[in-house]
């Protein structure tokens, strides 16, 4: 899909605050709230726009510790590496999963209230998968940079 410039305008302010109302948004992206509202439409019916959601501080819900593991499965069948993956879907303190190359198979970045949380973790869940052949993990010190936002054009950068 091709976006205009107004579109990474929507874009971009959705970005920052999925909360604006239509009219605020409009205005942002210089057209009529009837123009943008089928805009937002086009966009969300297409999946450009997947969903609205809230971003929480992970410390103030008990979520405070954040883990990178790196897995290796012993094998890389279908039906293995199927199953890895449908079992990663299923827990919810992995906020996210990628294949990758290099040395390990899959990266996972994990939440958990404390260490000992992520070693329950590792026991009653990763360990217990008969694929997994090694896990080697990395703790956040501290947080750097975050973000959500996707950069959506130069033009949109330069109006944030």
């Amino acid at each position: 899909m091709i976006l205009e410039k107004s579109d990474r305008r929507i874009l971009a302010a959705l970005q920052e605050n999925s909360r604006l109302t239509n009219q605020q948004l409009a205005e942002r992206a210089g057209l009529s709230a009837a123009a943008c509202w089928r805009r937002v439409k086009a966009l969300e019916e297409t999946g450009v726009i997947r969903r609205y959601t809230a971003l929480l501080d992970p410390k103030k819900v008990g979520q405070g510790e954040c883990v990178f593991a790196h897995i290796s499965l012993e094998r890389h069948t279908m039906e293995t590496t199927e199953a890895f993956v449908a079992a990663v879907r299923r827990h919810p303190e992995i906020l996210e999963c990628y294949a990758t190359t290099g040395e390990a198979d899959y990266l996972l970045r994990v939440v958990v209230p404390e260490i000992a949380a992520y070693d329950r973790f590792l026991r009653d869940f990763v360990f217990q998968l008969p694929c997994v052949a090694r896990v080697h993990s990395n703790f956040a010190l501290r947080e750097v940079k975050w973000d959500s936002a996707l950069p959506v054009g130069e033009e949109a950068i330069r109006e944030r």
